[in-house]
């Protein structure tokens, strides 16, 4: 019953400081959605900080896990998997719960390195690259880290682009310079390969 509705609260959390900003939304609204008491809530968690904390660790996980099996749509091609990197950015960004990254804009609201906040999701953006050097170099490129930096900017620009703008050929457009990326770092590698 505990860890239900501390997960409840997680949620709850989430989506509530998604929606209205993390700054912006007092513990009362969060436990209002969870139909709680104060009392209740302590027994979880310390304060609004740790929940924030705990909603956006629950959603770094769910996001890693996310990714991941949508890059293995891609199949057993590294190749094939680095241009599914790209379905993973539309599943998020065409979504209709979307706000823009959820950690950009934590890192926007909480923009001091050493704040915890700030932290998580410095350590999102570098768990997503990992992944994406392991398939770069997987598929071979001379440069992997050089090629996961390429593409992890070209989805990060795509997830700004598409919730600033709205422009709905944003993917379309990450897709191409993705391609281009790829095609370089590929060929790059085939290259220095050859004799």
């Amino acid at each position: 019953m505990a860890s239900d509705t501390r997960q409840r609260l997680i949620n709850a959390a989430f989506q509530r400081l998604y929606r209205d900003g993390f700054r912006h939304v007092a513990i009362d609204q969060i436990l209002a959605d969870v139909g709680i008491s104060k009392t209740a809530f302590y027994k979880h968690f310390e304060c609004k900080d740790d929940l924030l904390l705990a909603a956006l660790k629950n959603h770094q996980r769910h996001i890693e896990e996310d990714f991941r099996q949508v890059i293995r749509r891609g199949g057993d091609s590294p190749a094939g998997q680095l241009r599914a990197l790209f379905d993973a950015v539309e599943n998020i960004a065409e979504a209709d719960w979307f706000h823009g990254c959820v950690f950009v804009n934590v890192a926007i609201e909480f923009p001091l390195p050493h704040e915890p906040a700030h932290q998580i999701a410095a350590d999102s953006k570098a768990a997503i690259q990992t992944v994406v050097t392991e398939i770069a170099a997987r598929a071979g490129a001379a440069e992997p880290l050089a090629l996961a930096q390429e593409l992890c900017l070209i989805m990060e620009g795509a997830y700004v682009t598409r919730h600033v703008t709205g422009n709905t050929a944003t993917i379309a457009i990450a897709r191409r310079l993705a391609e281009r990326a790829i095609a370089a770092h590929l060929a790059t590698s085939a290259s220095v390969a050859e004799p």
